[in-house]
């Protein structure tokens, strides 16, 4: 009876085990996924971003060297003015007051200048003739050298309330648009300590500015003449472009952040930029156009040298060809990809330039339109017609009507 038993465990032992082994086996032998990518032609670009606000390119404060009540203001905000006009007047009274004190002190001193000098003409001739004391004739030549520097002072004091008076006209100095006014008719300005300012004018809005802060860490990326692309917040669908002019060597610092003032031009055909507004630049460090490139993904792909065993065991068709043990590159610009063609499988190296993490460009070793592997997988069962071979290639074009 226990013998019964015994043979009755180990038949059901036996069919568990046959079980497993068919189901194990049912499942396929264990297969290689390859996913290729073809070689094709794309866009480089590396950027560095930064902001920054939009100025005049020439834009003149206009202030007043004179204190003084404002009499009289002859232009507004966006006033057309040419050099030379006149944009305000202050109140001349006390100035022409001046003046004329200055100019009665100076015919007074010419007065005594002349008298001074008659006197030292004549007793230069006395005392050659030694009719008269030495001590004389010292007196009237300290009282005449007197005059000269007395006469002297009062057309300095002259000129200048004469040209203070001049002050009370203020002028254009340049062609433009009045950008700001700061004063009104009837307000007082004093000019004792620093010169106050009236107006600013922009000499022409068709070509700004923008001084971008650009930081340390991406300054040297940033060249003269480099490619500028900016948008404004009133236009965030229109992208300006504009070119670094001038890298400012003096640094701005803000709670340990350490910026540097980048200037760029920006042409504004149709005034539609405006003073003060603030620009989102990018700079192009590297760019290049429909250039042979590579994937990120092609360069990083490392294989299992198993896994290349077993889809050559599936595809003894495939010539597969091993990397050679100890084979090092020479550079860093030299990568090591490796290739799939109809007929084999092997490593190759080639030389790429400029990358954008997504592709490099491809300098030498392989050629466009060449397929390599971004990735290999394994598994067991047959692989889906829909998952093996070559991944879309992101270069290359849809045939016409297909998605």
């Amino acid at each position: 009876m226990k013998k019964g038993i015994k043979i009755i465990i180990i038949i059901a032992v036996l069919g568990i085990i046959a079980f497993s082994l068919f189901k194990f086996f049912s499942k396929g032998k264990q297969e290689i996924m390859i996913k290729t990518e073809t070689i094709g032609r794309s866009d480089i670009s590396n950027t560095v971003t930064a902001t920054g606000s939009l100025d005049a390119v020439v834009s003149v404060d206009v202030g007043t060297q004179v204190s003084g009540k404002i009499n009289k203001i002859f232009v507004d905000y966006n006033s057309i003015v040419k050099k030379g006009q006149i944009l305000a007047r202050l109140d001349t009274q006390a100035l022409a007051l001046t003046l004329k004190s200055s100019k009665a002190s100076l015919d007074k001193a010419k007065a005594e200048y002349e008298y001074q000098k008659s006197n030292f003409t004549r007793y230069k001739r006395l005392i050659e003739k030694k009719l008269i004391a030495q001590s004389d004739f010292d007196e009237v030549e300290y009282n005449y050298k007197t005059a000269i520097a007395n006469l002297e002072d009062s057309q300095a004091n002259y000129d200048k309330s004469k040209t203070n008076l001049s002050y009370a006209f203020i002028y254009s100095p340049i062609d433009g648009i009045v950008e700001e006014r700061d004063v009104e008719e009837g307000e007082t300005v004093a000019a004792s300590y620093a010169t106050p300012t009236l107006f600013k004018i922009a000499n022409d809005l068709t070509h700004m500015k923008i001084e971008a802060n650009v930081d340390e860490a991406d300054i040297g990326q940033v060249k003269l003449n480099q490619r500028v692309v900016f948008t404004v917040d009133a236009f965030p669908n229109i992208t300006f472009s504009g070119m670094v002019t001038e890298i400012r060597l003096d640094a701005d610092t803000d709670n340990t952040v350490i910026t540097y003032t980048v200037v760029i031009n920006a042409p504004n055909p149709k005034k539609i930029l405006l003073p003060g507004m603030t620009a989102n630049v990018t700079f192009y460090v590297t760019e290049k156009k429909n250039i042979v490139v590579i994937p990120n993904k092609a360069i990083e792909f490392n294989p299992d040298i198993n896994s290349i065993i077993i889809y050559k065991q599936a595809h003894p068709e495939i010539k597969v060809t091993l990397p050679k043990p100890g084979e090092n590159l020479s550079s860093d610009k030299q990568k090591e990809v490796w290739v799939l063609t109809n007929s084999s499988l092997y490593p190759k190296t080639i030389e790429v330039g400029e990358t954008n993490e997504i592709n490099y460009e491809l300098l030498s070793g392989l050629n466009e339109g060449d397929s390599v592997i971004i990735s290999m997988s394994s598994f067991k069962g047959k692989i889906k017609s829909s998952e093996a071979g070559s991944s879309k290639s992101p270069f290359m074009p849809t045939r016409p009507g297909k998605k």
